[in-house]
């Protein structure tokens, strides 16, 4: 857990101290108070680009001095931190109990899981949010899952570049980028299908008060793929990607007492069956790391009814330091009098 959280011209926050307590921490505030800003800054404390996705670059306050900083202090006393500087603004700084250190060390200290309003159409927008959701998952049992990712998609970016490019390409060049892409992509694969397969137990055993999801991936994997995309070059040059590899699977959620897609169910369904996934694959990380994860949770209280409210609350209650926002109190008075609370203006 957080014991305290220093944000330094991070987005509207000029100056901002936290002092968290475990369990629930609750933010209120009109909307454009900041409270989802928060929650992005403590997603920064772990590996990737936080929970918006956003250019470091536009994480710096306005008319600001440029740059920013996001530090905190973990409950074991290590100090971690991360941030820019107004002289490279889109180069990520990481330092861990002081010295300098890469955006994957982070993982050895925290693990993050967020659940966003932007992430309720999950299931009916296209397949790469779904992947990048799955990704998420993987890296919080898997610390290696993100250089494998980052490996491969450079690896064939650098392909179709190749291929694109006028004069006919290098045969060994393209041979040993296919290479690469089948080993990290190898690697990308077992790791989502090992996720999969470790929360079929968890999803099994949820809530009654969520609908649960059955998980399973679909399209293409690794399998001899570099010999696949050696064959497929000339589909590729013509497609200007690569139309082979584990890029292009996805990750389909069905509920399971409906017999029917995710996609398919109501919005409040989806709402549902996505929390269902979340707490599932928190209760996994927690059994299998004796670490409980950190839980970012924007708005999810006003997209519940109270009966369904009520139930959260109850499941998440000693499971770890979880963030909530909303803008009304009165939707987290069921919250135990032990919570910290902090009303932002």
């Amino acid at each position: 857990m957080l014991t305290r959280l220093t944000l330094t011209d991070f987005r509207n926050h000029a100056a901002l101290t936290l002092s968290p307590g475990p369990g629930f921490v609750v933010l209120t505030g009109a909307n454009g108070a900041g409270k989802t800003n928060i929650l992005e800054a403590v997603s920064l404390l772990a590996p990737g680009k936080g929970l918006r996705r956003a250019a470091l670059s536009a994480m710096a306050r306005q008319d600001g001095p440029g740059g920013f900083g996001v530090a905190a202090s973990l409950a074991d006393e290590v100090e971690i931190a991360t941030g820019t500087l107004a002289s490279a603004p889109e180069r990520r700084i990481v330092r861990v109990q002081g010295a300098a250190a890469p955006a994957n060390a982070l993982a050895e200290w925290l693990t993050v899981l967020w659940l966003t309003p932007a992430m309720d159409r999950l299931f009916v927008e296209p397949a790469s949010g779904r992947r990048r959701f799955l990704d998420r998952l993987a890296l919080a049992l898997f610390p290696g899952h993100a250089q494998a990712a980052a490996r491969y998609e450079a690896a064939m970016r650098s392909r179709t570049r190749l291929l694109a490019e006028d004069r006919p390409a290098d045969p060994e060049w393209l041979s040993a980028l296919e290479a690469q892409m089948a080993e990290h992509g190898a690697a990308l694969d077992a790791a989502r299908r090992e996720t999969v397969a470790l929360l079929e137990a968890p999803l099994a055993s949820g809530s009654p008060d969520f609908p649960r999801a059955a998980l399973t991936i679909e399209g293409d994997d690794a399998t001899d793929l570099a010999t696949r995309l050696r064959d497929n070059r000339p589909r590729d040059t013509a497609a200007g990607r690569a139309l082979v590899g584990p890029h292009r699977q996805d990750l389909a959620v069905t509920h399971v007492e409906k017999t029917q897609p995710a996609a398919l169910a109501s919005t409040g369904e989806q709402k549902a069956l996505l929390l269902g996934i979340v707490l599932a694959h928190a209760a996994l990380v927690a059994s299998r790391t004796g670490r409980a994860p950190i839980l970012l949770l924007d708005e999810v209280a006003a997209h519940l009814d109270p009966a369904r409210r009520a139930a959260l609350f109850a499941r998440l209650a000693g499971r770890g330091q979880v963030w909530m926002t909303g803008t009304e109190p009165a939707l987290f008075a069921a919250i135990d009098a032990g919570a910290t609370r902090v009303e932002l203006t």
